[in-house]
């Protein structure tokens, strides 16, 4: 498995638009987590004009297709996307855990 880092870009009126598709992409990302495909996934704070998504993958094709099946996606909430190959040189279990520690719907 390999490591990609997807940057999405949101439309200007995000927080509007987002409304009808938000629940539905919240549980599509949450169940690519429990399937160990979407690492962690977020907006950016401020300003909230876009997310990181990191994903394990065998290729950039199959996160591409994960994510062209994302509710935001379909609804072109997301205009521009940059996937990356991400080449992992450290990771830390304690911090992984701290920075999710709040998320919605986390579970482990």
């Amino acid at each position: 498995m390999k490591t990609f880092a997807a940057i999405c870009r949101f439309v200007p009126d995000i927080m509007e638009r987002r409304t009808p598709y938000r629940e539905a992409h919240i549980q599509y990302v949450m169940e690519r987590r429990d399937e160990s495909r979407v690492i962690m996934a977020g907006p950016w704070e401020d300003p909230c004009d876009g997310a990181l998504i990191l994903f394990r993958a065998t290729s950039r094709e199959a996160v591409e297709a994960i994510i062209h099946d994302d509710p935001y996606f379909k609804a072109g909430l997301w205009p521009e996307i940059q996937i990356r190959e991400w080449t992992v040189f450290m990771s830390s279990d304690d911090a992984y855990r701290e920075a999710t520690a709040d998320c919605p719907g986390n579970t482990k």
